[in-house]
């Protein structure tokens, strides 16, 4: 189909590409996997690879050659290149320009602070290592000119949030890891167009000196951040000083938002091109941060209107490729891929995350979450294009790049978004990295002591804290911490309460934890809520509430008693979590039910003990010949490892 082939059939392609975008968000939110694999089978489904080509070839198998009738026969791909004409450059910039608006809006100050230290290495250390090993695994492996093979790099440097957030509603890590995986996303999505734009703009000068890219890049970078700032401002100020409409003063907020970014974007470009993108990220990353009115209301409609942009072009770009220049890589195109996979990617991570806050099961799981998307597949294809047009050098040359730059970008888009975002959960679930959430309230001496001990067992920690000198000195030493009364039932639900399997009350104020245990309790029906009490009068009030009680007065006494009279025992506890670790596991598997404590322990993880079986509110050590029942608790005592392999083949922790 051409553009010319009437407007009529023009307008029902697009209604149906929205329509097919549509359906893989849902199908995306149904199955809870990356929209970008509906969106890419669509698109393949409507291009030169899908239904106009196989339709046919299915057709004569079943009716018998000469039987085909002649609608199926001559059937064309739904998409060509010359199905939009010349529009299709402008329409895939002004998309890639929305959607870097839509990622850098959402590149919160907060979520920078909250994020490891190790996310700053990412987005520089490691993406100059995805860079510069991809460029030279493409060079090597497929042969392709240093140009080609540095675009090629600069690009697949993004992994980008539209294909990360999605694997981590699915798989619930630690909330540092996922901070670390969106916001490397986020960075990289917009620092990695502005780099390809740049070495771009450089092929098609054919300028290869230093000086020469120092030039576009300030140039490019500098009008960007000027437009971009300016736009900002006055899109700020018209919603902080006009009274815009009396009537409906959130949907043209919400328009002048999105008008904002296609002025930032279009002006620059203007004055120089391909500078458009940096515009679009400094606008978006300024009004994000800005205290805007009705900031949730943009965020909505902004976020919809990207979730078409984004599904449209890329069904779309899909649809433009054929299979043809994937197969052209042939075992060089496979080795690029293993390498950005299995090599880059870990290699990258494991450097970068070094002395942060993470076990090393998480920076394994991070090392296979690196999954490429739509600011690759977008500015590929634009640039592929431009090449064909003639953008650089001679014509054979330009259509043998860009069939080699679209072919390799989308090899490692396919492979990267079906492989680690189809089994992230599964990966998961082997590297044991979903933890236990846990809520803690009040980052004092003993919030922070207590986070640093579940933290270092592997659990999710989240502390609120409403003291901005304590919360800052949290975050910088890394812990996850949300500012807020935790008394207030929107800050608990924000911090994840609702998520949560524990929620632990450990401010000074008695009344305080009282009131978080019992919000915590009927309005989130938490499963374990533990109350720290100051006074040792008020224990009694507490669990005669049905909250479970620390007295911080008690709890003292008997620490002390214990390193008076088990010094060694003393000690050793205070090593839980980190050599040592004692845990209460449910017995729930019928395999387990009858066994004597003497045949079990045999088949136990060396160093691993039964200490205690609870049974209908009684605690015992168990003799030798006691038989486990269905919801016994046990207590294991033993070394950190040895205790984590016993629980997998026991039952379910408590």
């Amino acid at each position: 189909m051409t553009a010319a082939g009437g407007g009529g059939e023009l307008l029902l392609l697009v209604a149906t590409i929205v329509g097919l975008g549509v359906i893989s968000q849902l199908l995306s939110a149904r199955f809870r996997v990356p929209s970008i694999i509906f969106l890419l089978t669509a698109g393949v489904l409507l291009g030169p690879s899908g239904i106009g080509k196989w339709l046919p070839i299915a057709t004569e198998a079943i009716v018998g050659p000469g039987n085909v009738p002649p609608s199926i026969a001559t059937m064309e791909p739904f998409v060509t290149r010359e199905t939009f004409g010349p529009a299709l450059s402008t329409i895939v910039g002004l998309s890639v320009a929305i959607i870097v608006f839509e990622g850098a809006f959402h590149l919160k100050a907060d979520k920078i602070r909250e994020a490891p230290r190790a996310v700053l290495r990412l987005t520089t250390i490691g993406a100059a290592i995805a860079f510069v090993g991809t460029a030279a695994a493409v060079r090597f492996f497929v042969g392709a000119n240093w140009d080609i093979s540095l675009l090629i790099g600069a690009l697949l440097v993004a992994t980008g949030p539209t294909v990360v957030t999605p694997i981590l509603t699915v798989v619930p890590v630690r909330d540092r890891v996922a901070a670390t995986l969106e916001t490397e996303g986020i960075v990289n999505d917009v620092t990695a167009a502005i780099l390809a734009i740049v070495l771009f703009k450089a092929m098609t000068i054919q300028e290869i000196h230093a000086d020469v890219y120092l030039q576009l890049f300030a140039e490019r970078l500098g009008t960007g951040l000027l437009v971009g700032v300016v736009v900002a401002a006055v899109v700020w100020s018209i919603l902080q000083y006009v009274d815009i409409s009396p009537d409906n003063a959130p949907r043209n907020a919400r328009l002048l938002t999105l008008a904002g970014a296609i002025v930032a974007f279009g002006t620059a470009d203007f004055v120089f091109s391909e500078a458009g993108v940096a515009a679009a990220a400094t606008a978006g990353l300024i009004l994000g941060n800005a205290d805007l009115p009705y900031e949730e209301e943009i965020e909505a409609f902004k976020g919809d209107i990207t979730l078409l942009v984004l599904s449209f072009v890329f069904i779309t770009l899909a649809a433009l490729l054929e299979f043809d220049q994937l197969f052209a890589l042939g075992l060089g195109g496979v080795a690029v891929v293993a390498s950005v996979m299995f090599v880059l990617r870990p290699a990258l991570v494991l450097l970068s995350t070094r002395g942060d806050r993470f076990t090393f099961r998480e920076r394994l799981f991070m090392s296979f979450v690196g999954p490429r998307g739509i600011i690759p597949a977008s500015v590929a294809t634009l640039f592929a294009i431009r090449l064909q047009e003639g953008g650089a050098g001679n014509a054979p040359t330009n259509a043998a790049g860009a069939d080699l730059l679209v072919g390799t970008v989308f090899l490692v888009i396919f492979v990267t978004v079906v492989l680690e975002g189809g089994f992230a959960r599964q990966i998961a679930e082997k590297l044991d990295v979903i933890p236990m959430r846990v809520l803690i309230v009040g980052g004092g001496r003993v919030g922070r002591s207590l986070a640093e001990r579940l933290e270092a067992r592997g659990e999710n920690v989240v502390i609120i804290e409403d003291d901005q000198t304590v919360l800052k000195q949290l975050r910088n030493d890394g812990f996850t911490a949300r500012k807020g009364d935790g008394t207030n039932v929107d800050v608990l639900r924000e911090s994840g309460a609702e998520n949560a399997k524990t929620v632990v009350a450990a401010t000074g104020d008695d009344d305080a934890n009282l009131l978080v245990a019992q919000l915590a309790k009927s309005s989130f029906d938490v499963q374990k809520v533990i109350a720290r009490a100051n006074e040792p009068s008020n224990a009694t009030a507490f669990e005669d509430l049905g909250v479970e009680t620390i007295s911080a007065a008690e709890s003292t006494a008997w620490a002390i008693d214990n390193q008076i009279e088990r010094p060694a025992l003393s000690n050793w506890m205070s090593e839980l979590g980190r050599s040592g670790d004692v845990q209460e596991i449910e017995v729930t598997r019928d395999d387990l039910v009858g066994k004597r404590i003497a045949d079990i322990g045999s088949e136990l993880p060396n160093g691993v003990l039964i200490a205690l079986v609870s049974r209908n509110g009684t605690d015992e050590v168990p003799t030798s010949d006691v038989e486990l029942q269905r919801g016994d608790h046990i207590t294991l005592i033993g070394r950190s490892e040895g205790v984590r392999e016993a629980i997998e083949q026991c039952g379910t922790p408590v």
